[in-house]
């Protein structure tokens, strides 16, 4: 009765997508995508003698923890060739043209005749899904065909499904997995309490991935020359939520700001360009720099992680709506965070870097004043900054435990 609960699911949801098309520029993308998949991916891998492994990440978040993996493999595996998937436009449409994969699809819906035909022609020898993401038919065909699947920078929470009464047939799923890294001792407690034992606490892979960034972090000519001798806030995914909090402490402040919205040309950027009262600039427009600017605007995509370099505070967004972004790029900078105080306790860097005095999280315009008063102090701002850094650097090291595993899965 489940599996047939499941699979009324995955139609629902792809014929919602049909119906919010017409008027969702994300759902128009996921359907054109999707048209003649199967197809599109014999076509191309049709050549291919290379062993193949495939990642799965959901959207952009999971890709970037899965990418120091891929990119490890790159070097320790270069006669095999790397599959990447998404599930979500917002994933695929950024890193369709990443140099890191060999093969690079929209993820099939999950139905039986599209996993079969999907573990048909790819045939990986390895399936490596990043942190969530778990469909019944892929991870059903895969272990049927006794293909190694594992679950990369995994957290789990006694309130999801696969916990429940009711989620037998979701844990069912799980215990198809071959060998899980999660984040944190917690998930593995948890997964060992319902009988799944394969389980490694490896941490976030996110670790890893923002301290390369800190050490190859991109020059921006430009954006030193908007920052000049003042110091600067950067607001990262911001979300007009945000923007509510935000907008008079930005009109009143001394500092400059560097505004990236979490959509390009959407909303939030109506918004700063309507209600901001101190001189603005896109970033497109950069080069056409007077130097009486206050406010640049990140109208493009990509910028964002080496921006942090150039702050001396960071904000960042989506912790008014549906969750907190990623933090660990600016704490990787060592400089103090902010964020909004509704969403953000599932994510365990968060917590841990408000306790640790280095992030905080604010509900109201006034909260951020007084919060932000705390850091006139050079000192402080110093402190808080050096605590940031070296629990990101402190926590790297998981993609050497993942890798060092699928060596033996592979040399076997």
């Amino acid at each position: 009765m489940a599996k047939l609960f499941y699979r009324l699911f995955i139609l629902l949801y792809r014929l919602i997508i049909y119906i919010v098309a017409p008027f969702n520029k994300k759902a128009r993308k996921a359907i054109k995508g999707r048209k003649r998949l199967s197809s599109k991916i014999e076509q191309c891998l049709s050549d291919n003698t290379s062993p193949l492994i495939w990642f799965h990440c959901a959207s952009l978040g999971e890709f970037e923890q899965g990418r120091p993996i891929i990119e490890r493999f790159r070097v320790e595996f270069p006669n095999h060739k790397v599959l990447l998937t998404f599930f979500s436009p917002s994933g695929y449409e950024v890193r369709k043209n990443y140099v890191g994969a060999d093969y690079i699809f929209y993820l099939p819906w999950d139905t039986k005749k599209k996993a079969e035909r999907f573990i048909d022609i790819t045939r990986p020898v390895l399936a490596i899904f990043v942190k969530y993401e778990f469909w019944y038919h892929f991870i059903s065909n895969l272990h049927v065909a006794q293909i190694p699947i594992l679950s990369v920078s995994s957290i789990f929470r006694p309130k999801q499904i696969y916990f429940r009464s009711y989620g037998g047939f979701y844990s069912s799923i799980l215990k198809k997995i071959s060998h899980f890294f999660v984040q944190n001792r917690a998930s593995k407690i948890l997964l060992n309490k319902n009988n799944i034992d394969n389980v490694s606490v490896a941490g976030d892979t996110r670790f890893d991935r923002v301290a390369k960034i800190v050490s190859s972090k991109q020059d921006l000519p430009y954006v030193a020359r908007f920052k000049g001798e003042s110091k600067v806030m950067v607001i990262g995914s911001c979300w007009p939520e945000d923007l509510e909090v935000l907008m008079s402490f930005i009109n009143e402040s001394n500092l400059k700001f560097i505004i990236a919205p979490h959509e390009i040309d959407g909303r939030c950027q109506k918004i700063i360009q309507h209600e901001c009262l101190r001189k603005t600039l896109l970033y497109s427009n950069i080069e056409g720099m007077s130097g009486e600017e206050q406010v640049l605007i990140i109208d493009n995509i990509g910028l964002l992680s080496s921006l942090y370099g150039y702050g001396d505070y960071a904000y960042i967004g989506g912790a008014f709506g549906s969750g907190l972004h990623n933090i660990l790029e600016a704490a990787a900078f060592g400089i103090p965070v902010f964020f909004g105080n509704k969403n953000y306790t599932k994510f365990n860097e968060a917590v841990d870097l408000i306790n640790l005095g280095g992030a905080v999280a604010i509900g109201d315009e006034t909260q951020l004043r007084q919060e932000f008063r705390r850091f006139d102090d050079q000192n402080t701002l110093q402190i808080a900054g050096q605590v940031n850094r070296d629990y990101v650097f402190d926590n790297t090291g998981a993609t050497e435990k993942v890798v060092a595993y699928c060596k033996n899965i592979l040399t076997s």
